[in-house]
C-alpha cells in the first residue's frame, strides 16, 4: 500500500539516527507498514542501515539483531522452535526474507509467534534509543493487543536468548483452518509452560519441577484474558491450550 502521508525517508547507519521527529516511524522489513495506511507516519526511518550483526554468539547467549529476517532464523539449527516459530506465521518466502523477528515483537499481535518464541525462551530485549539502552525480559514487553513497554524514540535492537534455554522442548499450535491465524500456541520447556496467541499478551507458567496434571490444568484455567475473534472462541482457546500443555507434560516429563 501507498503511504500517501510519508513526506521524507531516511536510513539510520549510526545509533545518532534514532533520534526520531515527530511523525516518524522506524522500518525494518516492512511487511506491516506497507500492509495498510498509515496516516499518522509521516516519516520513515529504515534500520537496515544499522551495522547490526543478524546472528551473534557468545559463551552463554545467542542474541539476534531486531533486523534478524525471519528466515536466517529460521535456518538456524540451535532449536526446532526457530523453525515451528517461524512457520507458525505462515508467510510465503518471500516474506520470511524481509520481515524482521523484531518487527513482529514490536508489532504485538497475539498472534506474533517470534513474541512467543522469545517468551518461551527466557529471552531478554535489547531497548535502544540515541542516547540510552534498558533490557526487558520479553515475558514483560507486551501488555495487550499492540500494546507494549516501547517507550516514546524505543526501538527494539535485540533478542538475547541464554544457550541454557536451547534444550529439550515441546510445541503446539492450532488454527481453525490450514492456513489461518494462530488460534493458540502452547510452548514447554522443563519447569515451564507459555500459552500465547490465543490470549492478550504472553503467559510464563512455570515450576521448580515437572506438575501434576491436576496443577498445569489449573494454572492454564486460571489465564483470564483469552482473545476473542473470529478465528477462535475463548473457550475453544482455553480448552485447546489445556490439551496441548498436558499432552507436552506426558511428552516430555
Amino acid at each position: 500500500m501507498d503511504l500517501i502521508a510519508v513526506q521524507s525517508v531516511r536510513v539510520a547507519r549510526s545509533r545518532s539516527d534514532l533520534a526520531l521527529a515527530p511523525g516518524e516511524a522506524v522500518i525494518g522489513g516492512g511487511t506491516w507498514l506497507y500492509s495498510e495506511e498509515q496516516a499518522h507516519v509521516t516519516g520513515i526511518v529504515d534500520l537496515l542501515g544499522m551495522p547490526w550483526q543478524p546472528v551473534t554468539r557468545s559463551a552463554d547467549a545467542l542474541t539476534l539483531a531486531a533486523t534478524c529476517t525471519i528466515q536466517t532464523l529460521r535456518d538456524l539449527p540451535d532449536s526446532p522452535l526457530f523453525l515451528q516459530c517461524a512457520d507458525s506465521l505462515l508467510a510465503s518466502w518471500k516474506i520470511q526474507r524481509v520481515a524482521t523477528v523484531g518487527g513482529n515483537i514490536a508489532l504485538s499481535l497475539p498472534a506474533g509467534s517470534m513474541t512467543s518464541l522469545a517468551v518461551a525462551l527466557d529471552a531478554t530485549l535489547v531497548l535502544w534509543t540515541a542516547t540510552a539502552e534498558r533490557r526487558v525480559p520479553a515475558a514483560d514487553f507486551v501488555t495487550g493487543v499492540q500494546s507494549n513497554v516501547l517507550e516514546p524514540g524505543e526501538v527494539i535492537r535485540a533478542i538475547e536468548i541464554p544457550l541454557e534455554s536451547l534444550g529439550s522442548s515441546g510445541f503446539r499450535r492450532i488454527a481453525l483452518s490450514p492456513l489461518g491465524r494462530t488460534g493458540t500456541l502452547v510452548i514447554a520447556r522443563p519447569g515451564l509452560f507459555t500459552i500465547s496467541g490465543g490470549t492478550h499478551r504472553p503467559h510464563q507458567l512455570r515450576f521448580e519441577h515437572w506438575p501434576s496434571a491436576h496443577a498445569l490444568a489449573a494454572a492454564v484455567d486460571a489465564i483470564d484474558d483469552w482473545y476473542d475473534d473470529a478465528h477462535g472462541s475463548p473457550d475453544w482457546r482455553q480448552a485447546m491450550s489445556r490439551r496441548f500443555a498436558l499432552e507436552l507434560l506426558e511428552e516430555l516429563a
